[in-house]
């Protein structure tokens, strides 16, 4: 996820030292740059931006896009073996 920083500027606030929202197109950096201002230096970290995805609104259910992915990649992290 690209942290293109000219998009801090939408999440200025009135009320608090940051908000959690953008304006418009870029909600996914927005919120990548939103919790990279919470991960000390040196901490690699991702973003996984699977909210649209995850949820069927036909079928009024979740999807489970991705948790399977992710499953396999902490598994292959932790000992670096797969299934």
């Amino acid at each position: 996820m690209p942290l293109h920083k000219n998009y801090m500027e939408q999440m200025k606030s009135n009320v608090a030292d940051l908000k959690n929202a953008g304006k418009g197109a870029a909600g996914s950096i927005t919120a990548a740059l939103f919790l990279n201002e919470f991960v000390k230096d040196g901490i690699e970290w991702a973003h996984l931006d699977i909210a649209g995805p995850v949820w069927n609104a036909k079928k009024e259910e979740a999807t489970g896009f991705g948790v399977s992915t992710l499953v396999e990649w902490i598994l292959q992290a932790h000992d670096g073996q797969s299934k």
